[in-house]
Protein backbone atom coordinates (compact mmCIF):
# COMPACT_ATOMS: atom_id res chain seq x y z
CA UNK A 1 0.00 0.00 0.00
CA UNK A 2 1.35 3.73 -0.99
CA UNK A 3 2.63 5.16 2.33
CA UNK A 4 1.98 8.61 0.92
CA UNK A 5 -2.05 9.14 0.42
CA UNK A 6 -2.79 12.17 -2.02
CA UNK A 7 -6.36 11.38 -2.11
CA UNK A 8 -8.74 14.63 -1.29
CA UNK A 9 -6.26 16.57 -1.54
CA UNK A 10 -7.18 20.78 -2.59
CA UNK A 11 -6.11 20.76 -6.16
CA UNK A 12 -4.69 24.52 -6.29
CA UNK A 13 -1.16 23.85 -7.73
CA UNK A 14 -0.80 27.42 -9.04
CA UNK A 15 -1.92 29.03 -5.72
CA UNK A 16 0.30 26.66 -3.98
CA UNK A 17 3.46 27.45 -6.06
CA UNK A 18 3.04 31.12 -5.06
CA UNK A 19 2.60 30.49 -1.46
CA UNK A 20 5.07 29.87 1.57
CA UNK A 21 4.78 26.35 2.16
CA UNK A 22 4.86 24.09 5.55
CA UNK A 23 4.39 20.90 6.06
CA UNK A 24 2.90 19.50 9.63
CA UNK A 25 3.26 15.93 11.39
CA UNK A 26 0.29 15.08 13.00
CA UNK A 27 -2.04 17.59 11.51
CA UNK A 28 -4.95 15.31 11.94
CA UNK A 29 -6.21 17.61 15.30
CA UNK A 30 -4.97 18.69 18.42
CA UNK A 31 -2.19 21.41 18.59
CA UNK A 32 -1.12 19.85 14.96
CA UNK A 33 -4.82 20.99 13.80
CA UNK A 34 -4.56 24.57 15.23
CA UNK A 35 -0.67 25.07 13.89
CA UNK A 36 -1.77 24.28 10.65
CA UNK A 37 -5.16 26.81 10.95
CA UNK A 38 -2.51 29.38 12.34
CA UNK A 39 -0.42 29.08 8.86
CA UNK A 40 -3.73 28.87 6.99
CA UNK A 41 -5.01 32.03 8.44
CA UNK A 42 -1.76 33.55 7.74
CA UNK A 43 -2.03 32.78 3.54
CA UNK A 44 0.52 29.44 3.45
CA UNK A 45 0.00 26.16 1.97
CA UNK A 46 -0.68 23.37 4.34
CA UNK A 47 0.93 19.95 4.12
CA UNK A 48 -1.19 18.48 6.37
CA UNK A 49 0.06 14.73 7.44
CA UNK A 50 -1.33 12.13 9.07
CA UNK A 51 -0.77 8.20 9.78
CA UNK A 52 -4.20 6.28 10.90
CA UNK A 53 -7.01 9.33 11.34
CA UNK A 54 -7.70 9.94 7.86
CA UNK A 55 -11.11 11.47 8.25
CA UNK A 56 -9.65 13.97 10.96
CA UNK A 57 -6.80 14.83 8.54
CA UNK A 58 -9.43 15.10 6.09
CA UNK A 59 -11.29 17.83 8.56
CA UNK A 60 -7.74 19.56 9.12
CA UNK A 61 -7.66 20.46 5.45
CA UNK A 62 -11.05 21.35 5.18
CA UNK A 63 -10.40 23.91 7.71
CA UNK A 64 -7.23 24.93 6.52
CA UNK A 65 -9.09 25.90 3.23
CA UNK A 66 -11.73 27.59 4.98
CA UNK A 67 -9.18 29.55 6.71
CA UNK A 68 -7.74 31.21 3.43
CA UNK A 69 -4.97 28.56 2.87
CA UNK A 70 -4.35 25.65 0.27
CA UNK A 71 -3.58 22.15 0.84
CA UNK A 72 -2.96 18.41 0.27
CA UNK A 73 -3.12 15.21 2.93
CA UNK A 74 -0.02 13.45 3.20
CA UNK A 75 0.21 10.10 4.78
CA UNK A 76 3.19 7.90 6.17
CA UNK A 77 3.93 6.42 9.77
CA UNK A 78 7.00 8.54 11.18
CA UNK A 79 8.52 5.82 12.67
CA UNK A 80 9.54 3.91 9.53
CA UNK A 81 12.49 6.37 7.60
CA UNK A 82 11.03 4.82 3.87
CA UNK A 83 7.78 6.09 4.92
CA UNK A 84 8.94 9.54 5.86
CA UNK A 85 11.25 9.99 2.65
CA UNK A 86 8.45 9.48 0.06
CA UNK A 87 6.65 12.12 2.37
CA UNK A 88 9.12 14.76 1.88
CA UNK A 89 9.57 13.55 -1.65
CA UNK A 90 6.05 14.29 -2.26
CA UNK A 91 5.49 17.36 -0.62
CA UNK A 92 8.43 18.89 -2.22
CA UNK A 93 7.42 17.82 -5.38
CA UNK A 94 3.89 19.79 -4.86
CA UNK A 95 5.60 22.59 -3.42
CA UNK A 96 9.16 23.47 -5.52
CA UNK A 97 10.05 25.72 -2.34
CA UNK A 98 8.95 24.33 0.99
CA UNK A 99 10.33 26.54 3.62
CA UNK A 100 8.96 25.06 6.73
CA UNK A 101 8.68 21.57 8.45
CA UNK A 102 6.77 21.46 11.85
CA UNK A 103 7.75 18.23 13.87
CA UNK A 104 4.81 17.95 15.81
CA UNK A 105 3.66 14.12 15.74
CA UNK A 106 3.98 11.84 18.91
CA UNK A 107 2.08 9.83 21.11
CA UNK A 108 2.07 9.81 24.73
CA UNK A 109 1.78 6.99 27.78
CA UNK A 110 1.33 6.38 31.21
CA UNK A 111 3.00 3.94 33.27
CA UNK A 112 4.78 4.36 36.57
CA UNK A 113 8.44 3.77 35.76
CA UNK A 114 8.50 0.24 37.64
CA UNK A 115 5.19 -0.84 35.65
CA UNK A 116 6.19 0.41 32.55
CA UNK A 117 6.63 -2.50 29.93
CA UNK A 118 9.21 -2.53 27.69
CA UNK A 119 6.90 -3.07 24.73
CA UNK A 120 5.05 0.57 25.53
CA UNK A 121 8.59 2.04 26.00
CA UNK A 122 9.86 1.39 22.58
CA UNK A 123 6.41 2.72 20.80
CA UNK A 124 6.89 5.73 22.62
CA UNK A 125 10.88 6.46 21.89
CA UNK A 126 10.41 5.16 18.35
CA UNK A 127 7.19 7.73 17.60
CA UNK A 128 8.55 10.15 19.54
CA UNK A 129 12.13 10.24 19.05
CA UNK A 130 13.20 8.40 16.94
CA UNK A 131 10.06 9.45 14.38
CA UNK A 132 11.54 13.13 14.95
CA UNK A 133 14.81 12.14 13.87
CA UNK A 134 13.62 10.50 10.52
CA UNK A 135 11.54 13.93 10.07
CA UNK A 136 14.58 15.95 10.63
CA UNK A 137 17.15 13.60 8.54
CA UNK A 138 14.18 14.07 5.45
CA UNK A 139 13.27 17.33 5.49
CA UNK A 140 16.53 18.98 6.31
CA UNK A 141 17.92 17.98 2.76
CA UNK A 142 15.46 20.30 0.72
CA UNK A 143 15.84 23.08 2.82
CA UNK A 144 19.30 22.91 2.41
CA UNK A 145 19.31 22.99 -1.05
CA UNK A 146 17.34 26.04 -1.21
CA UNK A 147 19.57 27.95 1.02
CA UNK A 148 17.48 27.93 4.61
CA UNK A 149 14.59 27.45 5.62
CA UNK A 150 13.01 26.49 9.23
CA UNK A 151 12.43 23.47 11.53
CA UNK A 152 10.06 23.63 14.64
CA UNK A 153 9.97 20.84 17.07
CA UNK A 154 7.19 20.35 19.64
CA UNK A 155 8.46 19.47 22.78
CA UNK A 156 7.33 19.22 26.37
CA UNK A 157 8.20 20.64 29.77
CA UNK A 158 8.08 17.29 31.06
CA UNK A 159 11.54 16.42 28.56
CA UNK A 160 12.83 19.04 31.10
CA UNK A 161 11.31 18.37 34.79
CA UNK A 162 9.98 14.64 34.33
CA UNK A 163 6.21 13.83 34.72
CA UNK A 164 5.30 11.26 37.53
CA UNK A 165 3.77 8.05 35.73
CA UNK A 166 4.95 9.85 32.24
CA UNK A 167 8.54 7.97 32.39
CA UNK A 168 8.61 7.19 28.42
CA UNK A 169 7.06 10.13 27.57
CA UNK A 170 9.46 12.56 29.35
CA UNK A 171 12.39 10.49 28.06
CA UNK A 172 11.56 10.99 24.41
CA UNK A 173 10.93 14.82 25.22
CA UNK A 174 14.07 15.02 27.11
CA UNK A 175 15.99 13.50 23.60
CA UNK A 176 14.27 15.99 21.49
CA UNK A 177 16.72 18.61 23.55
CA UNK A 178 19.93 17.22 22.48
CA UNK A 179 18.41 16.47 18.87
CA UNK A 180 17.52 19.72 18.27
CA UNK A 181 20.98 21.47 19.16
CA UNK A 182 22.51 19.70 17.58
CA UNK A 183 21.01 19.98 14.25
CA UNK A 184 20.68 23.30 14.87
CA UNK A 185 24.66 23.57 15.15
CA UNK A 186 25.01 21.15 12.14
CA UNK A 187 23.01 22.90 9.94
CA UNK A 188 23.02 26.57 10.66
CA UNK A 189 25.75 27.17 7.76
CA UNK A 190 23.58 26.23 5.66
CA UNK A 191 21.21 28.70 7.16
CA UNK A 192 18.44 26.08 8.30
CA UNK A 193 16.80 26.86 12.18
CA UNK A 194 16.62 23.98 14.15
CA UNK A 195 14.24 25.00 17.28
CA UNK A 196 12.21 23.39 20.06
CA UNK A 197 9.00 24.91 21.25
CA UNK A 198 7.20 23.89 24.48
CA UNK A 199 3.41 24.08 23.89
CA UNK A 200 2.14 23.47 27.34
CA UNK A 201 -0.69 21.29 28.84
CA UNK A 202 -3.56 21.46 26.19
CA UNK A 203 -6.05 19.09 25.94
CA UNK A 204 -5.42 16.38 23.51
CA UNK A 205 -5.96 12.73 23.17
CA UNK A 206 -2.67 12.61 24.54
CA UNK A 207 -3.73 14.71 28.47
CA UNK A 208 -6.97 12.71 28.68
CA UNK A 209 -6.62 11.48 32.44
CA UNK A 210 -3.74 13.23 33.18
CA UNK A 211 -4.33 17.00 32.76
CA UNK A 212 -4.44 18.93 36.25
CA UNK A 213 -8.08 19.93 37.43
CA UNK A 214 -8.75 24.02 36.41
CA UNK A 215 -8.28 25.20 39.91
CA UNK A 216 -4.70 23.39 39.86
CA UNK A 217 -2.45 25.03 38.01
CA UNK A 218 0.79 25.10 41.02
CA UNK A 219 4.04 26.35 39.21
CA UNK A 220 2.27 27.99 36.78
CA UNK A 221 2.90 31.86 38.04
CA UNK A 222 -0.32 33.12 36.14
CA UNK A 223 -2.36 30.18 37.10
CA UNK A 224 -3.35 28.87 34.10
CA UNK A 225 -2.19 27.24 30.58
CA UNK A 226 -1.75 28.51 27.58
CA UNK A 227 -4.20 29.14 24.92
CA UNK A 228 -4.00 26.62 21.96
CA UNK A 229 -4.59 29.87 19.55
CA UNK A 230 -1.54 31.17 21.02
CA UNK A 231 0.78 28.06 21.15
CA UNK A 232 -0.13 28.19 17.18
CA UNK A 233 0.60 31.35 16.52
CA UNK A 234 3.77 31.19 18.32
CA UNK A 235 4.90 28.24 16.41
CA UNK A 236 3.89 30.29 12.69
CA UNK A 237 5.80 33.32 14.38
CA UNK A 238 9.00 31.27 15.51
CA UNK A 239 9.04 29.32 12.28
CA UNK A 240 9.79 32.69 10.40
CA UNK A 241 12.46 34.48 12.72
CA UNK A 242 15.81 34.59 10.50
CA UNK A 243 18.26 35.06 13.37
CA UNK A 244 17.29 32.46 15.89
CA UNK A 245 18.32 28.90 16.04
CA UNK A 246 18.99 26.34 18.69
CA UNK A 247 16.53 27.55 21.75
CA UNK A 248 13.77 26.55 23.27
CA UNK A 249 10.85 28.36 23.27
CA UNK A 250 8.14 28.03 26.13
CA UNK A 251 4.87 29.09 26.08
CA UNK A 252 3.19 28.92 29.57
CA UNK A 253 4.36 30.34 32.70
CA UNK A 254 6.39 27.75 33.99
CA UNK A 255 10.16 28.29 35.06
CA UNK A 256 12.49 25.64 33.46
Amino acid sequence: IDQINQTNQIDQSNQMNQRHAVLVTGASGGIGRAISLAFAAAGWSVGVHFHRNKVAAEDTLTQVVAAGGAGALYEADIREPHAVQQMVEAFCRQVPEPSVFICNAGIGGSHLLLRQGEEDWAAVLATNLTGTFHCLRAMAPPLLARGGGSLVVIGSHAGFHGSTGQAAYAASKAGLIGLVHTAAQEWGAGNVRVNLLLPGWQKTGLTTGIMPEDDNWNGHALGRPPSREDVAKTVVHLAQLNDVSGQVWNCDSRNL
